[in-house]
């Protein structure tokens, strides 16, 4: 089957460039022998130079099976059961930061081979980060040698200013401002280049992605340098990807960490409200263009349709098939086609999808009883993240008049909730069975038999967003015949609309848009909650700033959990170090209804008692774990480059 993210790679490029695994920021300061790339075939025309370009995108790490059980949710969302303390979500509860280089996430994994696309365990952040903004740098500087039109030398140009920007950004998130290598540095000459603060970086970041937008076509089916991969150009950025980041850099550099820096107690002194307005209102700027691109047609864009026959079973109506809502995190029966229909913006490859079946599918259900199969790590969702949740009507569940009810926790719920999490009741296996028919319908009540924390759920749910809970031995949905694949887009369009609510809200509030977009913030985010049918924003949030903050960042945490989104929020709202955000709960409740119940009710409708929370664990974090560490290696290699504060 032909790569997308390969099509037009030169095989005879491959011997060319570089194959040395990059680990360190010493190593994208040396050269080696092999290292030198041939201008005469790399650069000479538009085939073999895309082709060196497309290598940066064959290093775009996948999360989700960069490794064994891989982790990348380390906010307050989730937990791991005991035998899987060694990774990283767990040591992020602990606090030991340094482990993003020793626990195989998607940051840094063991091997780094930029010229492997069929194994997503040989790519990972830092690992590639160094080698592909040499790369970007690289291009740009051998542009004038290629023989070429205006139209090839401007998407090359186009992509290397972003890739360039991209992957700074992506280390930023985590690390903080760093030294912006904007040129092919020597080895022979190694300049002592300091770290920039988060602003200044991000200023650079910015002023590539729009070089990157002026010079992309909005989609590469339009242009003739993508008529000979037409309907197979979705890896490749274009101009709406390049104003996207451009925005989401301008809306991290405006936010509360940035602006205020790393400190303690941020809700009790209203820090985690104050935002920087200027670049926040460039932010909004910039997505309220892409959006009004978006709302015109005039991209290839969508939000994927959240409409279901049988929303337990993921079951699409007719209307909705290849353009559902779970299409953007999985696919089943459908050759393999890569997750994200039209709403993903950012994507890397995903070349063997059969991994997901190894690695993804095993590790969000239950292992008791040999329910599914492999060793016990299960990803679970934590009460914290399900009580973002909030109901039917559009109301957080602690709003008085929202109509929760602790007697029936589960009934008119946001229905995200439905086809998100997995809870009592819940009907896990379709198919008929002789000797585990006591699991058909989840226990999860406190002392149920799906509660054990060494193989089942220490917090009372699973989730189901990522993949099916038909992904068991019963339904055995993760067989290889199914075709099951499991893919976490980097953005989404969802995401951009709630980045533009933010934005416009840290500037006016609720009623504040841009000049480049018509709708408000309010607008925007009801935009989300219409498109699964929740309730909008009430206007008692909408009237007040900062409740209406609080609002969009509660629909940040349900429209984006579990897709590795979280931690970087609380990060940058000065949240990681605040009750409740560093402490994680389990639910705690007795089930009132027998098993007929179940077998002939909605689970939603289930009556319980005792509904409550109860503490898993608190994270005793301070101001230093606003940022990871750099490697030992990396900080000693000259004074200007500093460790992060407190590390």
């Amino acid at each position: 089957m032909k790569k997308t993210h390969n099509i037009i790679l030169s095989v005879g490029l491959l011997g060319l460039v570089l194959c040395a695994t990059f680990t360190s920021c010493k190593d994208y300061l040396d050269r080696e022998p092999n290292t030198t790339v041939s201008a005469t075939d790399a650069f000479k025309n538009f085939n073999n130079y895309q082709g060196f370009v497309e290598l940066i995108i064959n290093c775009i790490p996948d999360k989700e099976k960069c490794n064994w059980c891989p982790s990348w949710n380390w906010g307050d969302d989730e937990v791991f059961n005991p035998e899987a303390d060694d990774r990283m979500t767990h040591q992020v509860d602990l606090g030991n930061f340094r482990a993003w280089s020793q626990t195989g996430n998607w940051l840094k994994t063991a091997n780094n081979n930029p010229t492997d696309n069929n194994a997503p365990k040989n790519h990972s952040l830092w690992g590639h980060a160094w080698f592909c903004i040499r790369q970007a740098n690289m291009a740009l500087e051998h542009i004038d040698e290629m023989d070429g039109t205006e139209e090839e030398r401007n998407v090359i140009l186009g992509q290397s200013y972003f890739f360039r920007a991209w992957w700074h950004f992506e280390l930023m998130e985590y690390f903080g401002g760093l030294p912006y290598i904007n040129k092919v540095l020597d080895a022979n000459n190694i300049e002592k280049l300091p770290r920039l603060s988060f602003q200044d970086c991000a200023d650079s970041c910015v002023r590539d992605f729009q070089r990157a937008a002026d010079l992309l076509p909005i989609n590469w089916n339009d242009v003739v340098v993508g008529q000979n991969t037409k309907d197979k150009n979705q890896l490749r950025p274009n101009k709406i990807t390049a104003l996207c980041y451009k925005g989401k850099c301008l809306l991290w550099a405006g936010s509360p960490l940035m602006k205020n820096g790393a400190q303690l107690g941020a809700i009790a002194s209203g820090k985690t409200y104050e935002y920087d307005e200027d670049y926040c209102k460039k932010s909004a700027e910039t997505f309220g263009e892409v959006l009004q691109l978006v709302e015109d047609f005039e991209t290839e864009y969508s939000l994927a349709k959240f409409d279901f026959d049988d929303i337990y079973n993921h079951t699409p109506t007719s209307s909705a098939k290849n353009k559902c809502y779970s299409d953007l995190f999985y696919t089943i029966n459908n050759g393999a086609r890569l997750p994200g229909a039209n709403e993903a913006i950012m994507r890397g490859p995903s070349s063997d999808w059969n991994s997901s079946n190894w690695n993804t599918t095993k590790v969000f259900g239950p292992k008791v009883a040999g329910l599914v199969q492999h060793d016990n790590v299960i990803h679970q969702p934590t009460a914290n993240l399900v009580e973002m949740y909030g109901m039917e009507n559009g109301l957080p569940i602690d709003d008085p008049a929202s109509g929760f009810d602790p007697e029936h926790p589960f009934k008119g719920r946001d229905p995200r909730f439905y086809h998100d999490i997995v809870f009592d009741g819940f009907k896990y296996f379709n198919g008929a069975t002789t000797d585990k028919e006591a699991f058909r319908y989840c226990e999860l009540f406190t002392g149920g038999n799906m509660r054990p924390v060494a193989n089942a759920s220490q917090t009372g749910y699973f989730i189901q967003k990522l993949v099916p809970h038909t992904c068991n031995e019963i339904d055995k949905s993760y067989d290889y015949g199914n075709q099951l694949h499991t893919y976490l887009s980097y953005m989404r369009l969802a995401d951009v609309y709630l980045m533009y609510a933010e934005a416009c809200a840290a500037v006016g509030g609720a009623k504040y848009s841009a000049s480049t977009f018509e709708k408000t913030a309010e607008d925007a985010i009801n935009v989300i909650r219409n498109r699964c049918g929740c309730g909008t924003v009430a206007a008692k949030y909408a009237a007040d700033r900062n409740k209406f903050i609080d609002e969009i960042r509660r629909e940040r945490a349900v429209e984006l959990s579990f897709e590795g989104f979280r931690f970087n929020d609380l990060q940058r709202w000065l949240l990681l170090t605040e009750y409740p955000y560093n402490t994680k709960f389990s639910q705690e409740f007795d089930r009132l209804e027998d098993l007929e119940f179940f077998k002939n009710n909605d689970p939603r409708d289930a009556k319980v008692a005792n509904y409550r929370k109860e503490v898993i664990l608190t994270r005793n974090f301070g101001t230093k774990h606003y940022w990871f560490p750099f490697l030992d290696a990396d900080i000693y290699l000259y004074p200007e480059f500093q460790q992060n504060p407190g590390w």
